[in-house]
């Protein structure tokens, strides 16, 4: 055979064998079929598990039945007789003459939250309207100032003074704190009493404090703050968790109220109405 032939079939021969050896790799390579199915299946349980732990757990008290205890479109917490929204400008123009008849439900509306300012010189512009009309239909109203860290606390307890008009049988103002600014938490409470001082000082009544459960208790969890009157925010449950004193519960985000478009917060106050009356300004 001459040379050239037997180079070739050595050649093709040396190809088979390669072929072959790359085909036997990849044989091994292979995942088997039900390795790859069991893996799969444990990736769509972590990212469904981690799906409802981080999206529909926390919502979930929104479908729960609630025996008979419905209004507003929500389950109302039980044993409490005293309920109150609180609104700003998210909420539009309001029907009052359509809020009114709240009061002949099973759980009347009493009271009024408004927001007034926020940081140094921002004001709610439906505040003035709303704040006037609450009062002509016979809500107890109040008003709350959004608290920004990152302002100075006498320029933003000043401009709250200026624009909350407060009168005798309105509720004490609300300094309402829900973020840290990037601050630390001393230079955070600091700024916080520099407020409620200030406001304490105007009015001749200690202001009441708004905040969640957990930022209170991670930025504010000081003594000094549990001599104020608490309003804290706590959805979706079904009772506060908090284990000292409070005032006002924010039960919820999502109440839907004759006389307002959109959603709005509802409220409970911790006691009865004659211990709402006397929460609010006497002079």
């Amino acid at each position: 055979m001459p040379p050239k032939n037997k180079t070739a079939l050595r050649r093709k021969s040396l190809s088979r064998r390669s072929s072959t050896r790359g085909k036997r790799k990849a044989k091994a390579r292979t995942m088997p079929v039900w390795l790859r199915n069991f893996l799969a299946m444990c990736i769509i349980l972590v990212f469904s598990g981690g799906f409802y732990w981080f999206f529909i757990r926390p919502y979930a008290y929104r479908w729960k039945p609630c025996y008979g205890q419905k209004e507003y479109g929500v389950c109302m917490p039980c044993n409490y007789d005293v309920h109150g929204i609180d609104i700003s400008h998210y909420q539009g123009n309001i029907d009052w003459e359509r809020l009114v008849y709240s009061k002949e439900t099973k759980f009347p509306i009493h009271f009024v939250f408004m927001k007034a300012t926020e940081g140094g010189d921002h004001g709610d512009d439906t505040f003035m309207q709303n704040f006037e009309k609450a009062r002509q239909y016979g809500f107890i109203r109040g008003a709350y100032h959004y608290f920004l860290p990152t302002t100075d606390a006498h320029k933003q307890a000043d401009y709250f003074i200026r624009t909350a008009q407060l009168a005798k049988g309105d509720l004490p103002p609300v300094l309402d704190v829900e973020t840290t600014g990037k601050k630390s938490p001393q230079e955070l409470k600091t700024s916080v009493k520099t407020w409620l001082d200030r406001v304490e000082a105007h009015y001749g009544v200690k202001p009441i404090l708004y905040t969640s459960y957990k930022f209170k208790m991670r930025y504010l969890n000081d003594s000094i703050f549990n001599t104020y009157p608490y309003w804290i925010a706590h959805y979706y449950v079904d009772s506060v968790k908090y284990e000292g004193k409070w005032n006002f519960w924010q039960h919820t985000d999502v109440g839907v109220v004759p006389g307002i478009e959109k959603e709005v917060d509802l409220n409970v106050f911790n006691g009865t109405f004659e211990e709402l009356q006397k929460l609010t300004l006497q002079n």
